[in-house]
């Protein structure tokens, strides 16, 4: 029925507002914003209804849950970092009904998971930002889904992206994009030093560590990075501990996914973090010829579930 046209790592720096912005951030983030609306461009052109967005500023403690309210609007401060997003206005429509579908599915496949479809719950600007650069017309509708998530194992956030991709190929009568909105290594500088570090990453260690795990993603070894990730988000300071991008790559097909990333704006640093923009082509996983990404990820993490 459905389909998944798109999938892509995305950054949402809240620098990329201050850009816009006259100060000394004005024009700093024009090749992050440009390669939004990059994405933007393609989602258009295959025809996407409606955007998914794997928020990792959604911190939840408890279930996995998709805010699928039908419309949000309002004026938005960022709590963590409101001298750099404040007073940001904001306006989109959601897709109840894929959110419920979602959900279903992901319940179905042992994923508890809650879909709010009536709630006064805005997104955060994991949502917020990237929308401002991609979706300002409202031509997509949005759901976001909490992916900062406190005590959640990593398998069950990859085993998520596989259900909500099979939600979508049978049971919704669309097209859908997949954003895993989160940065690389997100090791912010030390108090007091932010300035020094508004464009540079943090440590030697994690740039190279970064620099490594992009690499990989251009070559498409996925095998290795599927079983580095758990110690790459802990020792990597993986923003929201990397359940974005399980999720992500659950949809994709985990390690049997053998697709290079095509990279829409190189990776750099920002207040410490590492970021950057790149899709991954969607492959047919439909087949039985070799097992498939539930089998894949269910094999994989069994035996490793307590490095999560």
């Amino acid at each position: 029925m459905g389909k998944l046209a798109l999938v892509a790592k995305i950054t949402h720096v809240p620098s990329m507002y201050l850009s816009e912005l006259d100060g000394p951030q004005k024009g700093s983030r024009q090749s992050a914003i440009d390669g939004h609306k990059e994405i933007d461009r393609r989602c258009r052109e295959l025809g996407v209804d409606t955007i998914v967005v794997f928020d990792t500023h959604w911190l939840v403690n408890a279930n996995y849950h998709i805010n699928c309210a039908p419309h949000w609007a309002g004026n938005y401060t960022s709590n963590e970092l409101p001298h750099f997003i404040s007073n940001m206005e904001f306006e989109i429509d959601g897709n109840p009904e894929l959110g419920r579908i979602l959900a279903q599915e992901c319940n179905k496949q042992g994923v508890e998971t809650l879909a709010h479809d009536n709630t006064t719950l805005d997104p955060e600007y994991g949502t917020l930002v990237p929308m401002r650069y991609m979706n300002q017309d409202r031509h997509y509708k949005v759901i976001s889904v909490s992916a900062l998530c406190s005590v959640h194992y990593l398998n069950d956030s990859a085993r998520l992206g596989w259900a909500m991709r099979k939600a979508i190929e049978e049971h919704y009568d669309g097209t859908v994009a997949f954003f895993a909105s989160g940065s690389l290594s997100h090791r912010f500088a030390q108090n007091g030093q932010a300035p020094e570090f508004a464009n540079k990453i943090w440590s030697p260690f994690l740039e190279t560590l970064d620099h490594e795990v992009v690499e990989m993603w251009k070559r498409g070894d996925w095998k290795t990075f599927c079983d580095m990730l758990p110690e790459y988000a802990a020792k990597g300071h993986g923003e929201g501990f990397m359940h974005d991008t399980a999720m992500m790559l659950g949809a994709l097909g985990w390690s049997d996914y053998d697709q290079p990333a095509e990279i829409i704006t190189p990776y750099f640093g920002s207040s410490g973090t590492g970021q950057i923009n790149a899709i991954f082509p969607v492959t047919d996983q439909s087949g039985d010829a070799v097992p498939g990404p539930q089998a894949s990820i269910t094999r994989e993490f069994a035996a490793g579930a307590s490095r999560l």
